[in-house]
């Protein structure tokens, strides 16, 4: 007999984790461009923004597994819901810079914390037989997050202003909360660990035979930063906002209808068969996109950064866990988010900079193009070095 996969349990946990997806991508593309206009300040302030989050979840991102496995797992997921229900309130009150982008200090540690308890949570209530196909439908969650929220903010603050959008992400806040604790878990899933080793070890937080992995993550995900902050406003400069929203609806829509063939092909053919085409693929769209000039450009560099970036992704995560031993598996995955949340973080504030010297068009192709370029030829140099093992 079949075991249920579909439970209120990890359905509720799975739309929790939908609610602090969605209120992320909303506010990466419609945050920069009230700070822009409502607050006066410039494009680097705007991207700074994105930067601040990074650093939050930066930080938070190496205690975040400690702490839910130290502490009631429920509790700790509602704590972490109800503070982020507080500071999407706070931003109605945000009236300078130094106010947001403290906010999205707070929000990138909130996100970080919530975000694994509610993924750790789902793993423990799948059942054994179905954990692998449950874990895939969980992450899908991020994805449709990714392909709804940046066009429904910027839909939201064009049609009803700032006011309704800020209205909206509270009540978004408040979903996780009921979604997310509607029912109680058993004490099995919520318990404390027996078994917690005393004091830090940065063996806790990093994964040495990770490294060539992370590495290659953090050039994939630098480039992909600087795409994911300033789309918005390079639509802007080039008089063509009315696009940034299809933008991100093709390059979402592109990973998840295409996430289901990577990883069997991974298994069947290795990681050469996915990472080599992943990063040409997401090179080309970066060529392309740097001579963005319209609709067409726009679709299909966004869907071949999609198609890119959705095979390199999960491939390279896998990859990162492979290079380690099976009893290393949570810090290594841990080591690979890490080097995302520094690699984006330090995207907005890095990119943000050489935008004012050399233009959105000039950044992409003389920055980002290079950072996939040079992903592709640290994998040969280190595939060879491997033996092709």
């Amino acid at each position: 007999m079949t075991e249920k996969l579909w439970t209120k349990e990890f359905m509720g946990l799975g739309m929790t984790n939908f609610f602090y997806f969605i209120s992320h991508w909303i506010l990466v593309a419609a945050l920069p461009i009230f700070i822009m206009d409502d607050l006066g300040k410039s494009q680097v302030e705007a991207g700074m923004a994105l930067t601040f989050f990074q650093f939050g979840t930066t930080c938070c991102r190496p205690f975040a597994g400690r702490m839910i496995d130290g502490m009631h797992k429920q509790h700790v997921l509602f704590g972490a819901s109800l503070v982020l229900f507080l500071i999407m309130a706070g931003f109605h009150f945000a009236q300078s810079l130094e106010m947001v982008w403290g906010l999205r200090f707070i929000h990138g540690m909130i996100f970080a914390l919530g975000t694994t308890a509610s993924a750790a949570l789902a793993s423990l209530v799948l059942p054994p037989s179905r954990k692998g196909e449950g874990i895939g439908y969980f992450a899908v969650t991020a994805n449709l997050a990714m392909v709804i929220g940046p066009l429904l903010g910027l839909l939201i603050v064009s049609r009803f202003g700032k006011e309704w959008l800020l209205l909206f992400l509270v009540f978004l806040a408040l979903s996780a909360i009921l979604s997310g604790n509607s029912r109680k878990l058993p004490d099995s899933i919520v318990s404390p660990s027996e078994n917690r080793k005393k004091g830090f070890h940065i063996s806790d937080f990093l994964e040495k035979k990770a490294l060539p992995s992370v590495i290659l993550g953090g050039l994939v995900f630098f480039a992909y930063g600087g795409v994911l902050t300033f789309v918005p406003m390079y639509a802007r400069s080039l008089g063509l906002s009315e696009l940034s929203g299809l933008f991100f609806m093709t390059f979402a829509i592109v990973i998840v209808f295409t996430r289901p063939f990577v990883g069997a092909l991974y298994d069947r053919r290795g990681p050469d068969a996915v990472i080599i085409p992943g990063l040409l693929l997401f090179s080309l769209g970066l060529l392309l996109f740097s001579f963005w000039d319209g609709p067409f450009l726009l679709i299909l560099s966004s869907a071949l950064l999609g198609i890119g970036f959705g095979a390199l992704s999960p491939s390279l995560q896998t990859l990162a866990v492979q290079c380690a031993p099976p009893s290393r598996a949570g810090v290594a995955t841990s080591t690979y988010f890490w080097s995302q949340d520094i690699s984006i973080g330090l995207a907005g504030a890095i990119l943000g900079l050489a935008v004012n010297f050399l233009g959105y068009s000039l950044m992409y192709l003389s920055i980002c193009l290079p950072a996939g370029v040079i992903a592709l030829g640290y994998y040969f140099w280190w595939r060879r070095k491997q033996g092709g093992k």
